[in-house]
C-alpha cells in the first residue's frame, strides 16, 4: 500500500461530510516520519514501520489538527513502543497541565522534561545532550480560524496565560533518523501524537479524545479491521 492511498482515504471522507483539507496532510511512512513537513506522501508502506498521519478538516472556518502514529503491521516492535509511551507520557502530563492562568509555555516545558529524560533512561540521549536532535518544534499552538491561529504568546515580555474559550493543540514528538548515532533498533523511529484542546472554566476538555492513542486500544483497533 502506498501512502496516498491512505491520504485519499481522508479525501473521501472529508468531502461526504462537507469539510474540506485544512491543511496538506502528512501520511509519513517509517523514517518519512522524521521529516517534520513531509508531504510527498508517495511511498510504499513496509511491514515492520510505523505510519504517522498528520491531518485534520475545515468545517464552516475552523480547522481542525490531528496526529496519530500506527504500526503498518498492526504491533508495535519493542523499540516503537519504548518512543511512544515516551511521547503519549509527555503529551499527556502536557495536557493534564492546562487550566485557565497558566503560561502558555508550560505545556512545552513539561514535554520536554518528560521527552529528555525518557531518552536518557533508554541511553539515546546523554544527560547534557542536545535534545532538539530528536524533539525539535514546540508542543502546541493556537488552533481556530487558522491552523496556527494568530494570537501573541507573550505580553508586555511575559508569557501569556491561557484563558477560558481558547484552543491549543498539544503535540509532542520524537523522531530518531537512521544516521543518529544511537542503537540501530532506534533508527527511522517518527511518532507524534497530537490532540486538540479546549480551555475550560475550571481545567480542558479534548476535542479529539474519540481518537484511540493507548499502545494497547491501537494494536486491538487494528485487529479488528
Amino acid at each position: 500500500m502506498l501512502e496516498f492511498e491512505v491520504a485519499s482515504v481522508f479525501d473521501a471522507e472529508f468531502r461526504k461530510n462537507n469539510a474540506e483539507h485544512a491543511y496538506t496532510p502528512i501520511v509519513a511512512g517509517g523514517e518519512n516520519a522524521c521529516v517534520l513537513h513531509y508531504i510527498e506522501n508517495n511511498k510504499v508502506l513496509n511491514d515492520g514501520d510505523l505510519l504517522l498521519i498528520d491531518a485534520g478538516c475545515e468545517v464552516e472556518g475552523y480547522a481542525s489538527d490531528i496526529t496519530r502514529t500506527f504500526p503498518v503491521n498492526g504491533t508495535f516492535s519493542k523499540a516503537q513502543r519504548q518512543i511512544y509511551q515516551i511521547v503519549l507520557d509527555a503529551q499527556l502530563a502536557a495536557i493534564e497541565s492546562i487550566k485557565p492562568g497558566v503560561m502558555v509555555v508550560k505545556p512545552h516545558q513539561i514535554a520536554t522534561h518528560v521527552i529528555q529524560q525518557g531518552l536518557i533512561d533508554l541511553g539515546i540521549l546523554q544527560a547534557d545532550g542536545d535534545l532538539s536532535q530528536f524533539y525539535m518544534h514546540g508542543t502546541g499552538h493556537y488552533l481556530g480560524l487558522d491552523v496556527h491561529d494568530v494570537g501573541a504568546y507573550q505580553k508586555n515580555d511575559q508569557h501569556r496565560q491561557y484563558e477560558t474559550g481558547m484552543v491549543t493543540t498539544v503535540e509532542p514528538g520524537i523522531y530518531i533518523r537512521k544516521d543518529d548515532k544511537i542503537n540501530p533498533i532506534y533508527w527511522g523511529i517518527g511518532i507524534r501524537i497530537e490532540d486538540d484542546v479546549l480551555i475550560t472554566n475550571n481545567g480542558n476538555t479534548v476535542l479529539t479524545g474519540a481518537l484511540v492513542k493507548e499502545i494497547d486500544d491501537i494494536e486491538s483497533l487494528m485487529r479488528e479491521k
